[in-house]
């Protein structure tokens, strides 16, 4: 009997032990939101699988955060690209009291709920929005990991003019703040390059029938097309101008549309290969870090890489290495230390700027041949 109680007691001991371990290992939880759902469903799940992949990667290395060994959980959210859904799901990891955010994806949703974070003093790294409104609002809780529309909507017009020679474009919008934003951009270069805007014309981000103004657009005989928005529609978009014979037109668009799944949703259209896109940031085979990372992340998601998920899981370590160089994940404490950052990341050296931009952000310009996208 006394040796039974004598095991068990060990046992209880050796259980508490445990407990205890198990207690002091703190819990620092990263918040990610995206449209994991929709039509833009495969850009979120690829910037998730991204902050994922960060989060095991440091978990499995070990990560020390006070001289207190912590694990990393992510706590995933679903906006939906939806500006309701994005304030709702920045309320909910507020209220969840995470440690930090990566997210959103679209800037309609990023800056609507950038004013929920900046209000729960909760920092929140973009790796994919890219309207300037963003970091003009003067929140402190507000961090870009790319370049934004400035860079990309004239480096497609500066491209266009010099390069392309093209005399006449046309402008097609989606209405979001991003859509809008980087159509601006683009307008306000080309015509300050010379370039006369012969139409102007507006859809929706749900749209996929565009052939009334497409066919407006045709009785003005541009050399171009550009267009603000995502992929859903710029697919649907050039097989369209095909059937309507708009096969030699030029076709620009910012970051949403520069993505691999475009080849399948323009269905093998041939003016595929009149896409010219931009992103902000080096292209993969450029990047400090990029093809061994890439290798990695085919084997762990087959198949589902799109565009940004090398900036959510830089951005998840970027968030991390400023608790550790503060020593705490209190928010109000690491923020300091976030706006010093100097991180060497996959996809660049990151700094911010005192309003949040990355410091000198690289940009590349997409083509499409075979049906896969290049670096021009």
């Amino acid at each position: 009997m006394k040796k039974h109680f004598v095991i068990h007691s060990i046992a209880v001991a050796a259980l508490a032990m445990f407990a205890a371990q198990a207690q002091a290992q703190e819990v620092v939880k990263i918040g990610h939101v995206g449209p994991v759902s929709g039509a833009q469903a495969h850009y979120g799940k690829d910037n998730e699988n991204g902050a994922r992949m960060a989060v095991e990667d440091l978990n499995a290395k070990g990560v020390t955060i006070g001289g207190k060994k912590v694990k990393l959980e992510l706590v995933a959210e679903d906006d939906a690209a939806d500006p309701k859904q994005g304030t709702a799901a920045a309320q909910k990891l507020c209220d969840a009291k995470v440690h930090g955010v990566v997210g959103h994806l679209n800037s309609g949703t990023t800056i609507p709920a950038s004013t929920v974070y900046n209000q729960c003093n909760l920092p929140h790294i973009t790796p994919s929005a890219t309207n300037p409104k963003l970091t003009q609002q003067g929140y402190k809780t507000t961090f870009r990991l790319l370049a934004n529309d400035n860079a990309l909507g004239a480096g497609l017009a500066l491209h266009a003019a010099n390069n392309l020679k093209l005399k006449k474009v046309a402008i097609i919008d989606d209405r979001t703040a991003y859509g809008q934003g980087v159509a601006e951009v683009f307008k306000k270069t080309a015509a300050e390059k010379g370039i006369q805007i012969v139409d102007e014309q507006f859809t929706t981000d749900k749209a996929t029938d565009f052939m009334a103004i497409l066919t407006a657009i045709k009785a003005k005989a541009p050399d171009g097309i550009f267009f603000g928005g995502m992929d859903p529609q710029a697919g649907p978009m050039l097989r369209q101008m095909e059937q309507l014979g708009l096969s030699n037109v030029k076709f620009f668009g910012g970051d949403g549309i520069c993505t691999a799944k475009l080849a399948e949703l323009s269905g093998g259209a041939k003016t595929l290969g009149n896409v010219t896109c931009a992103e902000g940031g080096a292209s993969l085979d450029k990047m400090p870090g990029g093809k061994a990372w890439k290798d990695r992340y085919d084997k762990k998601y087959p198949g589902q890489f799109q565009v940004y998920s090398p900036y959510t899981y830089d951005a998840v370590h970027v968030l991390v290495d400023a608790m550790q160089r503060a020593g705490s994940t209190d928010p109000k404490v690491y923020m300091p230390k976030l706006k010093e950052a100097n991180y060497q990341g996959v996809t660049a050296k990151v700094g911010f700027e005192a309003d949040g931009e990355l410091k000198s952000p690289a940009m590349t310009l997409y083509v499409y041949k075979d049906g896969k996208k290049f670096p021009l």
